[in-house]
């Protein structure tokens, strides 16, 4: 191991040998793998049920998404974002951020019932990237009474303190049917 010596040059450091352990006893040995084969089992018991909890939850915010949607319920709607001036949402060419730009735009875009129509989520796909953030994809389509606009989507989610939420939002839309 090199160090610095008190005139503030580099002199290499022999370390000390490892000091020896005492040998386990059978019974300590027993108690250990016992302890140890218990926790893997919990843990690998445990990450099937906590992933399906959290595509359950992520579902339920997608849900009421389009419930919110459906009763032209805006503010309803946003609240499966992150109320955060770091949340994304990029469609068409432009990139907005943050929670209050995101849902202007939506108000602006969709300022009545007729714009809104009916919402439908499908072709819903989640991948849990790690216990507290997920992607999420899947198709959207407005029904309305002059045409039917529909694309895809790609969220990224994060579990927050209030659930899951919405940090980053890419939105297409497909061309329209003639």
């Amino acid at each position: 191991m090199l160090e610095l010596d008190a005139a503030g040059h580099l002199a290499y450091k022999r370390l000390l040998p490892p000091q020896m352990i005492s040998p386990v006893s059978p019974e300590r040995a027993r108690w250990i793998a016992i302890t140890s084969c218990m926790l893997m089992a919990i843990r690998a018991f445990a990450a099937p049920e906590q992933t399906a909890n959290a595509i359950t939850e992520i579902r339920s915010v997608l849900q009421a998404q389009q419930d919110a949607w459906n009763h032209g319920d805006i503010d309803g709607f946003m609240n499966g974002y992150a109320r955060s001036a770091s949340t994304v949402f990029i469609s068409e060419d432009t990139v907005r951020r943050g929670w209050e730009t995101v849902r202007d735009r939506y108000r602006e875009k969709y300022s009545n019932r007729s714009k809104m129509g009916t919402l439908a989520f499908s072709d819903l796909e989640m991948t849990l990237l790690s216990s507290d953030s997920a992607v999420a994809s899947g198709s959207w389509k407005l029904n309305r009474a002059n045409d039917q606009p529909h694309g895809r989507f790609t969220l990224i989610l994060k579990r927050l303190p209030e659930g899951w939420r919405i940090v980053h939002d890419h939105t297409s839309a497909a061309p329209p049917t003639p």
